[in-house]
């Protein structure tokens, strides 16, 4: 294990170095992503600024609201686990797209490790700080700008048990994105089944309770973004779903399991590129 440890600090070293020949290119991937995040929370907050809260109804009665600072902070939350995943383990996105394709993956067989951990760590996506650094900012800003009576109700000894979890919050991205991604060993690419399981996570960015129980299934146990967001977030504020906690490193094993064993068939049933 420590061995995998100090070889992914390599790698991520040797990215940086190749990040510094192309600064622009980053620059302008970071400006492209506080653009799209700074769209979507001017798109929230011209929704809240029509309504006082979003409300969960019953038969044309109102069970639950959540206020604009509460959806904030279930919306920044969302991009913390999201985030470490982005900066550590994005390379999977290649595979699905040209790795396969291009008959690039011949190369991970050929080296001394595994393929997986070598698809995986090969690439460190520096742009995804930004990412991580906008989550913390509005959890802290949502959190501080809080009205008095919702501000009182969070315990914060609940954030404890949600670190201690948080791992396996980033291991439900890092499975969909393998077990999707694999896919390209028997169909050469398969970047849209990952892009279209994967932009499954935006519904984990509010309330689940306002989705109907299709929607709310399947991204609390099939593809279940709302574990790695809503759950938690919703047990820090009001201390709802602490059932959530364990069954999120549930689901995360069971996911990381099923992701390896479509790893390693693909890799078996892997014929390079044809000519």
């Amino acid at each position: 294990m420590m061995r995998y440890f100090r070889m992914h600090k390599v790698f991520i070293k040797q990215d940086l170095k190749k990040l510094m020949e192309y600064k622009v290119d980053f620059l302008l991937g970071a400006v492209g992503f506080l653009l799209e995040q700074a769209v979507q929370l001017l798109c929230l907050g011209i929704i809240f600024s029509a309504i006082p809260a979003l409300c969960y109804t019953e038969n044309g009665v109102v069970v639950d609201s959540w206020s604009f600072h509460e959806v904030l902070f279930i919306y920044g939350f969302s991009l913390i686990p999201k985030g470490i995943d982005h900066l550590f383990f994005d390379n999977l996105w290649s595979l699905g797209y040209w790795i396969v394709d291009k008959g690039d993956f011949d190369k991970y067989l050929t080296r001394p490790i595994n393929s997986w951990f070598y698809v995986l760590c090969e690439k460190f996506c520096v742009d995804a700080l930004g990412e991580f650094i906008i989550g913390v900012a509005l959890v802290i800003y949502s959190t501080l700008s809080m009205p008095e009576n919702i501000a009182s109700g969070i315990l914060w000894w609940r954030v404890l048990p949600v670190i201690a979890v948080m791992p396996f919050a980033i291991m439900i991205f890092t499975s969909v994105k393998t077990a999707t991604a694999a896919i390209s060993f028997w169909t050469k690419r398969s970047g849209h089944i990952t892009h279209m399981c994967y932009m499954t996570n935006d519904f984990a960015k509010y309330p689940a309770k306002i989705y109907n129980a299709f929607i709310k299934s399947v991204i609390t146990y099939i593809i279940p973004f709302a574990l790695t967001a809503y759950y938690p977030a919703i047990f820090i504020l009001r201390g709802e779903a602490p059932w959530s906690l364990p069954v999120t490193v549930l689901v995360s094993v069971l996911l990381f399991i099923i992701s390896q064993f479509i790893w390693h068939k693909g890799v078996s049933s892997y014929e390079s590129a044809g000519s």
